[in-house]
């Protein structure tokens, strides 16, 4: 058995630090896998039963960080909220940090004309250094004494040469340059960027926080016939609650009475309200918008729906894409590189210039601009921004790697019945080689013993005729081709024309050529019949979703081509192909070949993307490039998925296509930029072009950023 444990992770300051305490966790024992969010300060850990958590905790303690399991069952504190916290507390520091430094920048640059001058700039700096910028000290001093280098020993490095260096000039009196104004900004700048980009993050991580507080502030429950107001954390299954107009549904149920429309836009991310009324399924966190409803609690706590949709949101922010992978090997061995390159930039300057100023000068530059902070939020911040809008919008990604497998999608094949089509068939059309009544009561025997929406409809159409009939015996589903059963002493077979050919049954003329008018006007079109003979034919049809062909178009607005792949009949696919625009028709294929088809189709050197809804759409969602599944259909269906599409609008799949495509693309950008910054300014440091304090506010700003450019995605519309 294995369980995935989630931490809390205290320390990080750059992806160096989340590829440490990744590796030292995937060492423990029982421990499987580990992935560690550095913009989520979090990590998650697929244990056997034999971890121990304590044992986890201290590993990563000795590397200068520490990690607290999240209790599922406790109400977590939210990152965004951690954020905000980190903001205002960074705010502080740059405040008065800012306020010292103004004066150190003003007094150098008055010049050590008076005595006094330097003596106030290093008492000055001294505060900055040691007081305003402890943190950086702190977290270097755990990072060098477990011999794991990050982000923060360069900085520690960097300001403490400045620092040291004019130190030493000062008490020797040896009349040299000193620059505690340029250790003293590169402490306010950074502070200044670890705050703008404490309160992006928070920007970036809201999509978890906003869907928390969307659930209701109160339930009103009917005990003992009375209705009083309650915590909705203190109902329970099979509990009554009432809703009045305007009012939040406190918890997943089952209408008992009342008609009502109901804003389902938090779900569905579709602002056009939904008819409820007795049977109908409601969810917590949506808004009655008419009239009076009474509701049967059916889920409440984490198997509610809204409680699923964060599930699967952070979930999805914790996971990695695989393009993160390169600048996750670059980040582990960044640091110790560049701690290299600046002790070769103060030797090399050493031994051309000979001044010391300017050697430390280029060094402390190389150090301050090469911190890989920016590389690793490139990543992370895209995916929170990207899924968090999906979420909003109706679209949930279940990892991160749908993002970089979007990209490359060329077609996308839809399943018809409840995807393309609303899948409420109703009968269409009966004929009958004799009494029409008597074959459509017959028909209806059998198919009543079947849950399949085509029974359903004949079942139906028969009641609405005012028809009674028994319930066949014995009857056996023929997987994808008809049913067959017995009435009366008779065997009766429902299906497919292949299924009367492959028993030897005959079809006359006049029954063949119904089946072929009936077919012809797009109904999902079948023969009955007993005695070893066809006796009739009988349609159903299902109407096609208005969005269908606006879906369609879109996608092939985008270059992408479309398909549909059903069980029904060529007839009635091609039908609907032709009043949508599809491009190809896969018809009459069998549940368990479904798979088999889209596989056959990544065989020729497709990329295929397959929308879906049903039970037997499970394999071909899981074969598939890209899986679909739309959230209005069945659990396995949602469970096989890469993507859920909580409404049943087919242009959902339009919708999180490009936002996919979007996403991988601003991840691409923050790496191209991460990777850019570094390499060229290294450089450009170590020959003396940029000082420390250019170097500080350019460090900091390549962060904020990153985080600026994902926070983009929040804007995003298809």
């Amino acid at each position: 058995m294995t369980d995935t444990i989630r931490f809390d992770v205290e320390g990080m300051t750059c992806a160096s630090c989340a590829v440490r305490i990744e590796r030292v966790l995937g060492k423990q024992d029982g421990v499987e896998t580990a992935v560690v969010n550095f913009a989520g300060q979090e990590a998650r850990a697929t244990v056997t039963d034999d971890a121990d958590v304590d044992s986890l905790r201290a590993a990563v303690a000795r590397i200068g960080y520490d990690i607290e399991e999240i209790d599922p069952d406790d109400d977590r504190r939210s990152i965004t909220e951690r954020y905000d916290a980190e903001a205002r507390y960074q705010l502080r520091l740059v405040i008065g940090a800012g306020a010292m430094t103004v004066v150190v920048m003003v007094l150098a640059m008055i010049g050590p004309d008076t005595a006094w001058n330097p003596w106030v700039q290093f008492v000055l700096t001294t505060v900055i250094v040691f007081g305003f910028g402890w943190q950086f000290h702190r977290a270097a001093w755990k990072q060098i004494t477990s011999f794991s280098p990050a982000m923060d020993t360069l900085i520690s490095i960097g300001t403490l040469a400045a620092w040291g260096y004019s130190t030493v000039v000062l008490l020797t009196d040896s009349g040299g340059f000193v620059f505690f104004e340029s250790a003293a900004m590169i402490v306010t700048l950074i502070l200044l960027g670890r705050f703008f980009e404490a309160r992006a993050k928070g920007q970036a991580t809201n999509a978890i926080a906003k869907l928390a507080e969307l659930g209701a502030r109160q339930a009103r429950v009917v005990r003992q016939g009375e209705e009083i107001l309650v915590d909705p954390l203190e109902l329970a299954p099979g509990d009554v609650v009432v809703v009045l107009p305007g009012e939040k549904i406190p918890a997943d149920g089952t209408v008992l009475a009342g008609r009502s429309g109901v804003d389902e836009s938090m779900l569905t991310g579709e602002s056009k309200p939904t008819t409820k009324e007795p049977g109908s399924s409601v969810f917590g966190a949506t808004v009655n918008q008419l009239g009076r409803l009474e509701i049967e609690v059916v889920h409440v706590g984490p198997n509610s729906a809204l409680s699923q949709i964060v599930r699967l949101v952070e979930e999805a922010q914790a996971t990695k894409a695989p393009v993160q992978r390169l600048a996750d090997q670059i980040s582990a061995v960044f640091v110790p590189i560049v701690l290299g390159i600046a002790l070769t930039v103060l030797i090399v300057w050493l031994a051309v210039d000979g001044d010391a100023a300017v050697a430390v000068s280029n060094a402390v530059s190389v150090l301050i601009i090469a911190c890989p902070c920016a590389l690793g939020l490139a990543t992370p911040t895209a995916i929170m921004v990207g899924s968090g809008r999906g979420a909003s919008m109706g679209v949930l990604y279940k990892n991160a790697e749908v993002f970089e497998r979007s990209k490359g999608l060329d077609s996308v094949v839809f399943d018809k019945t409840g995807t393309l089509t609303r899948g409420a068939m109703t009968l269409a059309a009966v004929f009958a080689d004799g009494d029409e009544d008597k074959f459509l009561r017959t028909v209806a025997a059998v198919e009543s013993g079947s849950e399949h929406p085509i029974a359903r409809a004949v079942v139906l159409g028969a009641e609405e005729r005012d028809l009674v009939f028994e319930t066949a015996a014995g009857v056996e589903v023929l997987e994808g081709r008809g049913v067959i059963g017995t009435l009366g002493g008779r065997e009766i077979l429902i299906g497919t024309p292949a299924v009367f050919e492959d028993r030897g049954w005959t079809v006359t003329p006049s029954v063949s050529a119904a089946f072929e008018e009936i077919a012809s006007k797009g109904s999902t079109t079948f023969l009955g019949g007993w005695d070893g003979a066809a006796t009739g034919a009988v349609g159903v049809s299902d109407t096609v979703r208005a969005t269908s062909k606006a879906a369609i178009d879109q996608l092939h607005a985008d270059g992408l081509s479309t398909a549909m792949l059903t069980g029904d009949s060529s007839l009635v696919a091609e039908s609907i192909a032709r009043e949508i625009g599809l491009d190809t028709v896969i018809a009459e294929v069998l549940p368990a070949d479904k798979a088999a088809a889209i596989a056959a189709m990544q065989a020729d050197g497709a990329h295929v993307a397959f929308v879906g809804d049903g039970i037997n759409d499970a394999p071909a969602l899981t074969v598939a490039d890209v899986g679909m599944a739309v959230g209005s259909g069945t659990e396995v269906a949602i469970e096989a998925g890469d993507i859920v599409l909580m409404s049943g609008d087919p242009t959902a799949s339009v919708t999180a296509i490009r936002l996919a495509r979007r996403t991988f693309a601003t991840i691409r950008q923050n790496l191209f930029w991460a990777f850019v910054y570094n390499t060229a300014a290294i450089p450009l440091a170590g020959l003396g072009f940029l000082n420390p304090m250019i170097a500080a506010g350019a460090m900091a700003l390549s962060s904020v950023s990153v985080v600026a450019n994902s926070l983009r995605l929040r804007r995003f519309e298809p």
